[in-house]
């Protein structure tokens, strides 16, 4: 755990002030569910919810399966971080924080649909040799969730109605089995 030198009081109703500075470093928006948990030591641990994160292991499945069909590499995201990764080594995706472009397409709850050159997006910041081919939202009760994003590392291919079908379909599917 990182010290951070901030002390606040918890105040007559039993709340706390996260400070600013650490909302915006964890992207903690106002009305933002987060989750508490306890250890041993006796410390309190704020965690963001994801409620997708719920879903890593059929995340995992799916992305697999849809990797293994399209050959090319698939991730599921929350509004954070990458949830689940195929066709490419977990430890390059898994648990990194999705880019800034990401998040716009996220807040637009339109898909993505990417080419060469202006119109190239990043999964994650700064990792440049996988740029998004197509990324769709993954929508659940009105809210925007995630994404399905299949990625490629050829800047000359661009992706087909196949491949923009099946991230529709996935996040479609996810989307539902969130709902139930």
């Amino acid at each position: 755990m990182k010290a951070t030198g901030i002390v606040r009081r918890i105040d007559d109703l039993g709340r706390v002030v996260i400070p600013k500075e650490i909302r915006r470093t964890m992207r903690i928006r106002e009305g933002d569910p987060l989750e508490i948990f306890t250890n041993r030591d006796g410390e309190v641990i704020f965690k963001k919810y994801s409620p997708i994160g719920e879903l890593s292991d059929f995340a995992n499945d799916y992305v697999d399966v849809l990797s293994r069909t399209t050959g090319h590499i698939v991730c599921v995201t929350d509004k954070d971080s990458v949830i689940a990764v195929a066709g490419a080594p977990r430890k390059m995706f898994m648990d990194k924080r999705v880019s800034g472009e990401m998040e716009k397409i996220m807040d637009s709850h339109a898909p993505f649909t990417g080419g060469t050159g202006e119109n190239e997006v990043e999964i994650i910041e700064g990792e440049t040799a996988y740029t998004v081919g197509v990324a769709v939202p993954i929508i659940t009760e009105g809210d925007t969730v995630g994404t399905v994003a299949i990625l490629t590392d050829d800047k000359s291919v661009s992706m087909g109605e196949v491949e923009q079908k099946l991230a529709y379909a996935a996040a479609g599917f996810i989307g539902k089995h969130m709902e139930s």
